[in-house]
């Protein structure tokens, strides 16, 4: 706030009279004094009207009524209704009217936790991405279906989102995705350091076949200690040469997620994604992997299990086999144990 404005806010409290040092005290108070009542997040979109956004002040100030007139009186000052910036603003309660004011004039955002990770698909990632940033879910599947956008990024199809590593980052509101996209790729190149780089070649695979892998074990279990198990058998059956027969790429081919039980008939689904009629690995990721999956297909579990199957128990393990006897005694009991529940 200049100098000058404040000596003709004070100087008018002076000629007040009597009261003019407590009249100086107040004015003091609601332009320098704390002003929010408590610490708030406040999201400006570009549609929103300056009106609007005094109408969001007043309601975070406390004492509204002086706080709110010390906010338009210095807003105005710095003609902050043509100034003011889209973005994420934290406001805390130490702040002053004239602190957030400047704030808003100058575009000082605070960055939001991104949380990546939990999608299937591109619509559903998109989807998952627009509501923590400020950019629309159809603009994100715009780009990440764009066949030179991926290709500057060295990918095909829908395979972008093994780009994508899942976790929590520190980004701004108002990121765009081609900026987002960027950031995605250089916390990829980040995340496949020297240590991963030299599990992929002791595998024999690539970074993109790992993240294929981490999708399938991934979705076949959430029990972390059991990962490096499944992802040996499917490593097992692929130096084998024997098709994968993982009922999650079963889902993806379907496109139905909510399928509590594969029967017969979806085994026989024509689709490139279907890991019962093809061999070796799906096109591409059937999901975003947690960090836990990629490691266990990294680091997995050298052993002789070529089978596994949900344990009757229903408590999200899994039975291991060697053999196709042990398998079918196993699965059989799994089905029992659907029939009696009754899930078709």
């Amino acid at each position: 706030m200049s100098k000058n404005f404040l000596h003709r806010v004070f100087f008018v409290c002076l000629l007040a009279g009597g009261f003019g040092a407590a009249a100086l005290i107040v004015a003091y108070n609601a332009f320098y004094g704390e002003a929010v009542k408590e610490n708030i997040s406040l999201f400006v979109d570009k549609d929103t009207t300056y009106d609007q956004l005094c109408e969001k002040i007043e309601g975070a100030t406390d004492n509204s009524l002086l706080k709110s007139t010390a906010f338009k009186l210095y807003a105005s000052h710095i003609d902050l209704a043509n100034r003011f910036k889209v973005g994420h603003y934290r406001l805390t309660e130490d702040m002053s009217v004239i602190r957030i004011a400047r704030v808003l004039a100058l575009g000082e955002q605070t960055p939001v936790n991104l949380v990546v990770g939990g999608a299937r698909t591109i619509p559903q990632l998109a989807t998952k991405l627009s509501r923590q940033i400020a950019a629309d879910s159809a603009e994100i599947v715009e780009l990440l279906y764009d066949k030179q956008i991926r290709a500057s990024h060295g990918y095909v199809r829908d395979s972008i989102m093994a780009m994508f590593i899942p976790n929590t980052y520190e980004v701004y509101w108002t990121i765009t995705p081609e900026q987002l996209l960027q950031r995605m790729h250089r916390e990829y190149d980040a995340f496949w350091n020297d240590a991963r780089e030299g599990k992929c070649k002791a595998l024999k695979m690539s970074r993109y076949e790992v993240m294929t892998l981490a999708s399938i074990v991934y979705e076949e279990t959430k029990a972390v200690d059991e990962m490096p198990r499944v992802a040996g058998v499917y490593i097992n059956r692929l130096r084998k040469g024997m098709p994968l027969q993982a009922d999650p790429t079963v889902k993806y081919a379907l496109q139905d997620f909510g399928l509590k039980r594969i029967l017969r008939k979806h085994l026989r689904t024509r689709s490139p994604y279907n890991t019962y009629v093809n061999k070796g690995l799906p096109p591409s990721p059937i999901c975003i992997p947690s960090i836990a999956a990629i490691d266990a297909v990294l680091g997995y579990e050298k052993h002789s299990y070529i089978f596994f199957c949900a344990r009757p128990e229903f408590d999200g393990r899994h039975n291991f086999a060697r053999t196709l006897r042990e398998h079918n005694a196993n699965a059989r009991a799994y089905a029992a144990a659907l029939n009696k529940r009754n899930i078709k």
